[in-house]
């Protein structure tokens, strides 16, 4: 589709599309600048799940964009043009993915796409948002094929992946654990390609995969699955499920006092799967690639921002989840600003060029975009529970963190193939 077609499309469908999106007003209706100006909104398709294995995750990320959002409209915008948003629920379903992302392309006149937790659903957005030319950021799906060999041009990954956790876990597993393995994998992609770079780092580190034990999207009786862990006697399990089918896990394994032995590695822990959880629940060690109780400049701050703005959400505190689905959308606005435009290939070329210091991002590293895959290199913190903590929040205590450079996926880079720019179609939201 050409611009000048989705261009008339917007002119035709403006009045009607405005009516279905979600949007902060912000101080719009006392900002002269704006009010003088021609200039029309610019508008995000927020993609994230609303129900299914992944909704509270989707409900965190959805709040991190909005938190973003909201502190850009409040400054006059973005290029002096106010931010509008539109949502629609994912389903953490590939085809629901692909239909939304079409349908706030074409009919919604979204300018730029935000959202994703399954990696599944961010594979079929991205697919679509090629197509069209359209920059979408992939905040939460964490498999290393969506910087591998489901990378696109259009698309960015601000999330760690499964490659960075293992790495940053399983050579010191192996030494104090022992070499004999069982991996648990969530059965679709992220769960897939997470337990093939733990298999590779194993062989790296003189341990041994005895078994692999897949399990069903939606599983909630994982006593099959037990069994078999209890009759194999591994040293370790490196578990690599997510959503509600992780809370169902850490739940089981605590009711049958599993939890110390054998050794469990959950690859990352999002925030949304286990706020709230006793902490004999929150056995093992697992990543993260940020915490709201890090001694570090300016998170006291984001938290008090959260909490002021959502004073009355079920996680008093922000998680991983939030903090990615805000820093993507924060950083898409500054890149548009240093752009002068929302041309997509101007943006784009902005993003694969960021770089951001530890002290704004709240980590402990500068962090960088990898402009051959597109996906976001940052700090990986190892934690395991807080046990003995009196609040009921500070439910992690972080063993560690590791350099963006020490844990980086350097087998994503070969499987990306980027489209060229000649190859993407141009954009202007």
């Amino acid at each position: 589709m050409s611009q000048s077609k989705i261009s008339r499309r917007r002119l035709l469908t403006s009045a009607a599309a405005a009516a279905g999106g979600v949007g902060f007003m912000g101080p719009w209706a006392h900002n002269r600048v704006y009010a003088q100006a021609t200039a029309k909104p610019i508008k995000i398709g927020i993609t994230s799940d609303a129900s299914g294995q992944y909704a509270n995750s989707g409900a965190e990320d959805r709040r991190g964009m909005m938190m973003a959002i909201a502190e850009a409209n409040a400054k006059g915008g973005v290029l002096g043009r106010k931010i509008e948003t539109f949502h629609l629920d994912t389903e953490t379903t590939p085809a629901t993915g692909s239909r939304v992302a079409e349908r706030m392309i074409t009919r919604e006149n979204c300018g730029f796409l935000i959202g994703a937790i399954h990696s599944g659903v961010a594979n079929a957005i991205s697919q679509v948002a090629q197509k069209y030319g359209v920059i979408y950021l992939n905040t939460n799906s964490s498999a290393p094929s969506e910087a591998g060999q489901n990378c696109h041009r259009v698309k960015f990954v601000w999330d760690a992946n499964g490659s960075n956790f293992s790495k940053a876990a399983v050579k010191a597993a192996v030494e104090k654990f022992g070499k004999k393995w069982v991996l648990l994998t969530n059965d679709y992609v992220w769960g897939h390609s997470t337990a093939a770079a733990t298999k590779n780092l194993l062989r790296n580190y003189g341990g041994q995969m005895v078994e692999e034990i897949l399990v069903p999207q939606g599983t909630r009786d994982f006593s099959s699955q037990l069994l078999k862990i209890q009759q194999i006697n591994p040293g370790v399990v490196s578990a690599a499920i997510g959503g509600d089918d992780l809370k169902a896990m850490r739940q089981q394994i605590a009711q049958l006092k599993m939890g110390d032995k054998p050794a469990w590695i959950n690859n990352q822990q999002d925030w949304a799967d286990v706020y709230g959880l006793p902490l004999d629940n929150l056995f093992g060690v697992f990543g993260t690639t940020w915490y709201y109780n890090l001694d570090l400049p300016g998170v006291s701050d984001f938290v008090k921002r959260y909490q002021a703005m959502y004073p009355d959400t079920y996680m008093k505190v922000p998680g991983n989840v939030f903090y990615n689905g805000y820093w993507a959308t924060r950083e898409l606005f500054a890149a548009i600003e240093r752009a002068g435009s929302t041309n997509n290939i101007k943006v784009i070329k902005q993003l694969e060029n960021l770089k951001v210091s530890a002290r704004d991002r709240m980590q402990h590293h500068d962090a960088w975009m990898d402009p051959n895959t597109h996906q976001m290199q940052q700090t990986i913190y190892l934690a395991t529970a807080n046990v003995g903590t009196k609040d009921p929040d500070d439910m992690f205590k972080i063993l560690g963190n590791s350099a963006p450079k020490d844990v980086m996926d350097v087998d994503s880079a070969p499987a990306c193939k980027l489209e060229t720019y000649e190859a993407t179609s141009t954009f202007d939201a």
